[in-house]
């Protein structure tokens, strides 16, 4: 059985996902959505598209797809994913879900509504440094606090990125809630209970936020510490670095190890993951085959894809009450 993808937007991530469905045997890239005509021209000889679409109505209509990515401007993401999941179109969407809480409900209720697969595409689940972490903390105990990175050092993105009409918020909604799911996932997805932030713009003349540091409190006791910026001065690890402190030791991502400390002996035992640090490719190929290969299973197996739009929700809820919270100085109840 082969699954028949199209992708909407022709951009970097688009370039990323369709060599992600080549390395994939049970998928196959059918089509392109994108606006400008000049770059889908370029996109649909780069990988020997021959449909190509310029709105998802029409890839609805014509496309003759069973599945869609997006990787199109974030205020596209709703309409566009509603739009095939309402034809039944299995849908992986790009991070951040969608511009708000209430787009990606709408996202849930089509996908429920006709049965097609909805995943979001939070990639560092995928990640063999996160999955090694997340394989051992059982070793830390009961995990106390996490300390997670969202951030760009001495750069950061332009174009759509930078304008809320079209990103809806800025550095947190891009690199934050990379540490904010990464975090989420290795503590075995707990449910988050308030939100206190404090968000600003200083870098550069942006009408989104560059910088922001983050307190989620969880429902499981722990507490989650995020720092996200763009063109920050300095970085203490570079994207979805996270580190968890718990009773027994300490775990972290990049360079993955934990830390385990033996009071009898009074010395600590260090146990490394044994993959390279910086690698060569922070965000390896790699990675985004594993995610592919998940939503093509979940499609093949008729499985609910993790992470789906339950996943994306909280993360978007997330988002939503901490924006709130650096408007108003308060700490926000998730509910």
């Amino acid at each position: 059985m082969t699954i028949r993808i199209a992708l909407a937007g022709a951009g970097y991530i688009a370039e990323i996902h369709a060599q992600a469905i080549r390395n994939h045997p049970e998928s196959e890239l059918v089509a392109v959505v994108e606006k400008f005509p000049e770059q889908a021209a370029k996109y649909a000889e780069k990988y020997n598209i021959h449909r190509v679409f310029q709105t998802i109505e029409e890839l609805v209509a014509n496309g003759d797809v069973d599945a869609v990515v997006i990787g199109t401007p974030n205020f596209l993401h709703a309409p566009q994913a509603v739009a095939a999941l309402e034809a039944g179109i299995h849908t992986m969407v790009e991070k951040p879900m969608a511009m708000n809480t209430a787009e990606a409900r709408t996202m849930q209720a089509a996908a429920d509504q006709t049965g097609a697969k909805l995943m979001v595409a939070h990639c560092w689940r995928f990640d063999e440094d996160v999955l090694w972490l997340k394989a051992h903390t059982d070793r830390l105990g009961q995990i106390i606090r996490t300390k997670g990175i969202g951030v760009h050092s001495n750069w950061g993105p332009a174009g759509w990125f930078t304008q809320k009409e079209l990103a809806g918020g800025g550095a947190l909604a891009d690199m934050g809630i990379h540490a904010i799911d990464t975090a989420r996932y290795l503590l075995g997805d707990p449910e988050p209970v308030s939100v206190y932030a404090r968000i600003g713009t200083y870098y550069r003349d942006f009408d989104v936020d560059d910088t922001g540091t983050i307190l989620i409190n969880w429902d499981n006791g722990v507490t989650s510490f995020v720092e996200t910026g763009w063109w920050q001065p300095h970085m203490d690890g570079p994207e979805a670095a996270t580190q968890l402190y718990g009773r027994n030791g300490f775990g972290q991502i990049f360079p993955t190890r934990l830390e385990i400390p033996d009071p009898v002996e009074q010395q600590v035992e260090v146990i490394e993951a044994g993959f390279p640090f910086p690698r060569e490719e922070h965000c390896p190929q790699v990675m985004y085959n594993r995610q592919m290969a998940h939503f093509v299973e979940s499609i093949v197996h008729n499985q609910t894809p993790n992470p789906g739009a339950a996943e994306g929700i909280i993360n978007m809820k997330i988002l939503d009450a901490a924006y709130q919270s650096a408007r108003t100085g308060q700490v926000v109840e998730v509910k």
